[in-house]
């Protein structure tokens, strides 16, 4: 594999990353975030809930379920459960490279999150650990609805918007347009993608088509707050930089340095390894892993324990909120990451 070879992977994962963090943004805005009203109930309800929003790709879930906890709306074990749940953006590249493990993967982090809530409401009093109390008047620096949110969801995005969008044409829409449709053509003749017509090429371009819809219809404010301050200028240069670094990183050991070979010999380190890398609340370490997964250099536990620890930079936000509180969901994670990893490891998965 060339560098140019590696430049289109990179380029195509992260179109792909963009897309759907489009998609699960505009659903997310245009069902009016009714998921606080829904959270009320008992654990078990915060317990399911809370591990489906981490399960949700990217770190829309995990801003929700940080911002749940900080207003007191959910327990400690809900948030460690959701935070088991969340992937973060390497989940879309993980859809990329495997989409069938990845999807076993999400269902088993799902359900682990609920079951490891349980226990770590369970676990606290007895460890004697006293979560930090909710405080309404704090403000965590979470992807919130802005004003202009706060309206019927469905009119930011009705096809009408189309006309006064063109008769005002921003620079920022025009781009986007422009790159969109770029890549659709790049896709269709194959130079980026596959290089036949197969169900790949039809769901990329598909996918592209219906975030040039919401590119087109949407409101001025969600345009640059929500797609392009957000979704571009937070995520995405840094999930490129980090699939071309991990893709990189892949074919130059294996063709240097025979990484397959010293993998396998310390596969329980490597394991390990993951498992702390996971500590770090970042997107973007983690896609070393993905990679070496998708080459068939890493089994499925390893896949697995640094997913289940890393939580993408879906905790940042708590950080400004309680180290305290921040630091013992990332212990928790850990313990009960290592725990069921080494025992996938040692059943051989």
């Amino acid at each position: 594999m060339e560098v140019l070879d590696i430049f289109k992977d990179a380029l195509m994962i992260t179109v792909f990353v963009f897309v759907m963090m489009l998609l699960v943004d505009f659903i997310d805005t245009a069902s009016k975030r009714r998921m606080t009203e829904i959270m009320q109930g008992g654990l078990w309800r915060q317990y399911t809930l809370a591990s489906f929003l981490g399960s949700t790709p990217g770190c829309l879930g995990a801003f929700m379920n940080v911002s749940l906890y900080v207003h007191g709306i959910i327990s400690f074990g809900a948030i460690v459960g959701g935070m088991i749940a969340t992937s973060g953006d390497e989940a879309f590249v993980m859809l990329t490279q495997f989409p069938g493990t990845a999807l076993v993967l999400f269902g088993l982090l799902f359900f682990l999150g609920i079951f490891f809530a349980w226990v770590s409401d369970r676990v606290i009093p007895i460890l004697g650990i006293v979560p930090c109390e909710s405080c309404l008047e704090h403000q965590c620096e979470v992807c919130v609805p802005g004003e202009e949110d706060t309206v019927k969801g469905s009119a930011i995005f009705k096809p009408a918007n189309v006309i006064q969008n063109v008769r005002s044409l921003s620079f920022t829409r025009f781009l986007l347009i422009a790159l969109i449709c770029s890549f659709l053509v790049l896709v269709s003749v194959g130079t980026l993608g596959p290089i036949h017509w197969n169900w790949k090429r039809i769901t990329f371009i598909g996918l592209s088509v219906c975030s040039l819809y919401i590119v087109a219809v949407s409101s001025e404010h969600y345009l640059h707050v929500h797609i392009w301050d957000h979704i571009i200028k937070r995520h995405l240069f840094r999930v490129f930089l980090w699939t071309f670094g991990a893709l990189f990183f892949v074919h130059w050991g294996l063709a240097f340095w025979n990484l397959d070979a010293f993998i396998r010999e310390h596969m329980m380190w490597v394991l390990l390894i993951g498992a702390l890398i996971g500590m770090v609340p970042e997107s973007g370490p983690h896609l070393i892993f993905v990679m070496m997964y998708a080459q068939g250099l890493l089994p499925f536990s390893v896949l697995f324990t640094t997913s289940f620890v890393q939580d993408g930079h879906g905790m940042l936000p708590l950080l400004s909120y309680s180290i305290k509180d921040s630091v013992l969901i990332k212990v928790f994670n850990l313990v009960f990451g290592l725990a069921v990893g080494f025992a996938l490891f040692a059943i051989g998965f």
